[in-house]
C-alpha cells in the first residue's frame, strides 16, 4: 500500500507561481512511475508530468512543457511539481499518483494509487 497526500494548491494570478507537494507513505521503494494528473471542470482527467521514481527520468504534456517541472525530493519523500508562468486554462485539480508498472507514463493504467487532489486556480 501507498498512501499519498497532495499540498500547496491555491489561488494565483495568471503569469505567477504555484509549488505543489505529494508526500509518499508505505511500499515506495519499488515505484516505477510517480506523477501529476489533472481535471479542470467538465473535463477528462489528463496527464501532466511524471518522473521515474529510481532514476532521473521526467516526462511532460506539451501543455506545460518549459513551464512546469517534476521533481523528487530524497530526504522528504516527497513529489514536487513546481509550476511557473500559470495561464487561466491550468485551473484544475491536481492529482499525485504513482504505480509499480512500466509503460507509458501518461497512461492512467500503470498507476495503482491517487491522492485526494489539490485544487489550483489561476485567475486571468
Amino acid at each position: 500500500q501507498v498512501q499519498l497526500v497532495e499540498s500547496g494548491g491555491g489561488l494565483v494570478q495568471a503569469g505567477g507561481s504555484l509549488r505543489l507537494s505529494c508526500a509518499a507513505s508505505g511500499r515506495t521503494g519499488s515505484m516505477y512511475f510517480m506523477g501529476w494528473f489533472r481535471q479542470a471542470p467538465g473535463k477528462e482527467r489528463e496527464f501532466v508530468a511524471a518522473i521515474r521514481w529510481s532514476g532521473f527520468s521526467t516526462y511532460y504534456a506539451d501543455s506545460v512543457k518549459g513551464r512546469f517541472a517534476i521533481s523528487r525530493n530524497y530526504a522528504k519523500n516527497t513529489l514536487d511539481l513546481q509550476m511557473n508562468s500559470l495561464k487561466p486554462e491550468d485551473t484544475a485539480v491536481y492529482y499525485c499518483a504513482a504505480g509499480y508498472s512500466s509503460g507509458s507514463s501518461k497512461s492512467e493504467r500503470v498507476y495503482d494509487y491517487w491522492g485526494q487532489g489539490t485544487q489550483v486556480t489561476v485567475s486571468s
